[in-house]
C-alpha cells in the first residue's frame, strides 16, 4: 500500500489545472481508500477497552478523527465534477456583451458603519474611478457622520443615512435599494477597493438571462495577523485563499456559489424577486445567495482578483471576525431561507452549502485532538492502541498522501501543515462559538475595526490564557511521560513514543499560536506593497538619479540605489511612471544602498492619483503559490528562534504584480 504514494509524486509534477480530470479523480479515490482503510483499522483494532474512562476517551478520539476525515472527503468528492475557471471566458463574454449593445446602469452600494475616513476614502476613490461609465455610487452611512457626507460630496457620490439602524448591513443595503433604480447593483464593503476594470470584466457574465450574480474573490492589501505577527508574509497565504481559489470554483461547478458580501454584481430584478437582502441573517450574503439559487437563478464565480480590502489588523479582531462568520453561517440552519429548507435546491447544491456550514463544527473535534495527548502523562491512559506496524502501514501512508496531495488539489492555495497555524489560534474560541450557537445563543453583527494605531505591541488576554493553559498542561504531560516511566502502566509505557511525539507536536504548535497572538506596534497605518520598479529622483535643477523602488505605500517609498551617497535637496521628487507626476519626498532613513522616503506635501489630486495607482491598476494582485512545506517549516522555526524585527526598512508587505506599462529611469 505505501507504494501507491508513488502515484501522487508522479501527478504533482505538473499543476492540477493542467492535468486531465482523471488525475484529480484518481487521487480522490486514493485518498478515500486510504481514509476508509485507516478508519476500519481504528474501529476494529485500536480501541482501548481497559476501563470505562479509557473506553470513553478512545471512542471520543475515534469520533473526532472520523468526523474530520469523513467531512474532509466531502469537498474532495464535490471536486469529482468538472468545475470552470471563468477567467478563460472573459474575452468571449466581453465580446458578446459589446455586440449586444446592452449598457445597463449600475448602482454601486458602499455600506459603512464607523470605518475610518482614510479607509472609506480608498474605497470611494476606486468606485468613482471605474472605466465603465454608466454608474452611480451610493454611500450608505449607518453612522451618520458629517465627514462621510462631506467626503461623498467631494468625490461625487450620493449619500444616504437611515434614521433607524435595524438589521445591520442587510437593512442598510435594502435602504439603499429603495432609493436607486439601476438595472444592476454592485456591492463593496467600505474597505474594499475595486480595480478600474471591475465592471468591464464582470458585467458580460450577466448577459445570460438566468444569471443573477457574479462573485469575485476577496484579496487583501495587508497581511493578516498570523502572517504579520510571525513574520511569514513571504511564506504564508491568507487563510481565505483556498476558499476563493479552490472551494468557490468547485461550488461553481455545482451551481452553489457563495455570495461573499462584497465585490459582486447582481441583477436588481433578482434581488426584488426574493425581497432584497435577507435581513433575518447575520451572514446576509450567504443566505441571500442561497435564496437566489432557490429561485432558480444562477450565481457564477469569476476567479480573478478585481478588488482588494483590509484584513483584520489584530489577532483579537481576526478571531472575532471569524466568530461572527461562524455564528452567521450556523444561524442559517435555523432559517427558512437557509440550506436545510426542503425546496429549491438540488442534492449537490444542498451538500455544497451544508459543507460550508459543517466546516465550523470541525473546531470541536480539533479541540479533542489538542487535548487528547494529555491523557498519556496526566491520566495514564492510552486513547489509541497504535503499534509500529500500524503506524508504518496505515497512519503514515495516509498522512503522507495528504501532505503530497492537498496543496496540489487546491491549486497551490494552501499547504498541509502551515495552513493549520490559524486553526491553533481559532480552535478554542470557535469551539465556544459553535457550542453557544447550538444552545441558541447567537452573536450579533459587528464591524471589524480597521486602521487602528498601536503605539506599542499588545496581545489579547482572552486569546492568550487558553493557549497558555494548554502549553502548561502539555509541559506537565511531557514531564510525566519522561520522568515517571517506572510508575507508568505497561500499556502506557508501550504507547509512550506515540504520546511523546504527539505531545511535542502539540506543544510546538501551541508555542507558535502563542507567538502569533502578539500584535506589534502599528504607527504607520498605510499598508505597504512589495514590488520592484525602476525609478528616478529628480530635482528642480534638472538632475535625475536612477534608483529602484522596492516598496510603496500611501505614506512613502522604499528605494534601493547603487550610487552612494544619493544627493538629496529640498526639491527632490520621486517618479516611476507616466501616469503619475513626480511626487515630492522627504528623506527619513538611509543606508549605503537604500533609503526610506515619506511623501512631502501632496496635492489632493496627486494623493488620489497615488491611491488609484497603488490599488486600482488592472492585474495588480498576485495569485501566489503556497511554498514547499519543508522550506516553509524551516522558515517558521527560524522566526520562532529569531522573531522578525520590524523597522523602517522592514515593514509588513504584500507583493504586487508589476504594472503592465511602467516608466524607465532611462526615458
Amino acid at each position: 500500500m505505501p507504494l501507491l504514494l508513488i502515484w501522487p509524486l508522479w501527478l504533482i509534477r505538473r499543476p492540477e489545472q493542467d492535468t486531465p480530470i482523471w488525475g484529480r479523480r484518481s487521487l480522490i479515490l486514493l485518498i478515500t481508500l486510504f481514509t476508509l482503510r485507516y478508519l476500519t483499522w481504528r474501529v476494529t483494532s485500536s480501541l482501548n477497552f481497559d476501563s470505562r474512562l479509557s473506553i470513553s476517551l478512545s471512542l471520543l478520539l475515534l469520533l473526532a478523527e472520523a468526523w474530520l476525515l469523513l467531512i474532509g472527503l466531502i469537498p474532495l468528492w464535490l471536486a469529482w465534477r468538472r468545475f470552470p475557471d471563468r477567467r478563460f471566458e472573459i474575452n468571449d463574454r466581453q465580446q458578446r456583451w459589446a455586440n449586444s449593445g446592452w449598457k445597463p446602469h449600475v448602482d454601486i452600494l458602499v455600506p459603512t458603519y464607523g470605518e475610518p475616513i482614510k479607509v472609506l476614502e480608498r474605497a470611494l476613490i476606486g468606485c468613482t474611478n471605474l472605466s465603465y461609465p454608466h454608474t452611480k455610487v451610493w454611500v450608505l452611512d449607518d453612522s451618520g457622520r458629517h465627514e462621510v457626507k462631506t467626503l461623498a460630496a467631494e468625490l461625487g457620490c450620493r449619500y444616504l443615512h437611515r434614521p433607524e439602524h435595524v438589521n445591520a448591513k442587510a437593512g442598510n443595503l435594502n435602504h439603499g435599494l429603495r432609493h436607486c433604480r439601476g438595472e444592476l447593483v454592485a456591492v463593496f464593503d467600505a474597505d474594499f477597493i475595486p480595480q478600474r476594470t471591475f465592471l468591464d470584466r464582470s458585467i458580460g457574465f450577466l448577459l445570460e438571462p438566468e444569471v443573477a450574480l457574479i462573485q469575485t474573490p476577496q484579496t487583501f492589501i495587508n497581511a493578516d495577523p498570523v502572517m504579520r505577527n510571525l513574520g511569514m508574509e513571504h511564506w504564508l497565504l491568507s487563510d481565505e485563499e483556498s476558499f476563493y481559489r479552490w472551494i468557490q470554483p468547485v461550488r461553481d461547478g455545482w451551481g452553489a456559489v457563495v455570495c461573499a458580501g462584497t465585490s459582486f454584481v447582481v441583477k436588481r430584478k433578482a434581488l426584488d424577486q426574493i425581497g432584497g437582502f435577507v435581513e433575518q441573517a447575520i451572514s446576509e450574503d450567504f443566505v441571500t445567495g442561497i435564496s437566489l439559487t432557490r429561485q432558480h437563478w444562477r450565481l457564477l464565480y469569476l476567479q480573478e482578483k478585481l478588488s482588494a480590502g483590509l484584513a483584520a489588523e489584530t489577532m483579537a479582531d481576526f478571531v472575532h471576525q471569524r466568530q461572527r462568520w461562524a455564528s452567521g453561517t450556523l444561524q442559517s440552519l435555523r432559517l427558512r431561507s437557509g440550506p436545510l429548507h426542503p425546496k429549491g435546491l438540488s442534492l449537490g447544491q444542498r451538500i455544497a452549502y451544508l459543507e460550508g456550514v459543517m466546516h465550523w463544527f470541525n473546531n470541536v473535534p480539533r479541540l479533542v485532538l489538542m487535548l487528547m495527548p494529555l491523557s498519556y502523562g496526566l491520566l495514564g491512559i492510552i486513547p489509541i492502541l497504535l503499534n509500529s506496524e500500524a503506524a508504518l502501514t496505515l497512519l503514515l501512508p495516509l498522512w503522507g498522501l495528504q501532505v503530497l496531495s492537498l496543496g496540489w488539489l487546491n491549486r497551490g492555495s494552501r499547504t498541509a501543515f502551515l495552513s493549520e497555524l490559524t486553526g491553533w489560534v481559532l480552535t478554542v474560541p470557535l469551539t465556544m462559538t459553535v457550542l453557544s450557537n447550538l444552545i441558541g445563543r447567537i452573536g450579533g453583527f459587528r464591524v471589524t475595526p480597521k486602521h487602528q494605531r498601536r503605539d506599542r505591541g499588545s496581545t489579547s488576554v482572552e486569546l492568550l490564557l487558553p493557549l497558555l493553559a494548554l502549553v502548561l498542561f502539555n509541559l506537565v504531560n511531557l514531564q510525566g511521560l519522561l520522568s515517571n516511566a517506572s510508575g507508568l502502566p505497561n500499556q502506557v509505557l508501550a504507547g509512550r513514543p506515540v504520546g511523546l511525539v504527539w505531545g511535542v507536536i502539540n506543544l510546538l504548535s501551541l508555542i507558535v499560536a502563542v507567538r502569533a497572538c502578539w500584535d506589534p506596534a502599528a504607527k504607520d497605518l498605510a499598508p505597504w506593497q512589495k514590488l520592484k520598479l525602476e525609478a528616478w529622483i529628480e530635482d528642480d535643477g534638472g538632475h535625475r538619479y536612477p534608483c529602484c523602488i522596492t516598496a510603496l505605500s500611501e505614506s512613502g517609498a522604499k528605494i534601493a540605489y547603487s550610487r552612494s551617497p544619493l544627493p538629496w535637496v529640498a526639491s527632490s521628487k520621486l517618479r516611476w511612471c507616466q501616469e503619475l507626476p513626480a511626487l515630492p519626498v522627504i528623506f527619513t532613513n538611509k543606508t549605503d544602498t537604500e533609503a526610506l522616503l515619506h511623501w512631502g506635501d501632496l496635492a489632493r489630486q496627486d494623493r488620489y492619483a497615488l491611491i488609484r495607482w497603488l490599488f486600482c491598476r488592472p492585474g495588480c494582485w498576485v495569485d501566489r503559490q503556497a511554498p514547499q512545506e519543508g522550506r516553509a517549516l524551516l522558515a517558521l522555526f527560524r522566526r520562532l528562534i529569531a522573531p522578525p524585527k520590524r523597522g523602517p526598512f522592514n515593514p509588513s508587505m504584500i507583493p504586487q504584480h508589476l504594472p503592465r506599462v511602467q516608466g524607465s529611469a532611462h526615458q
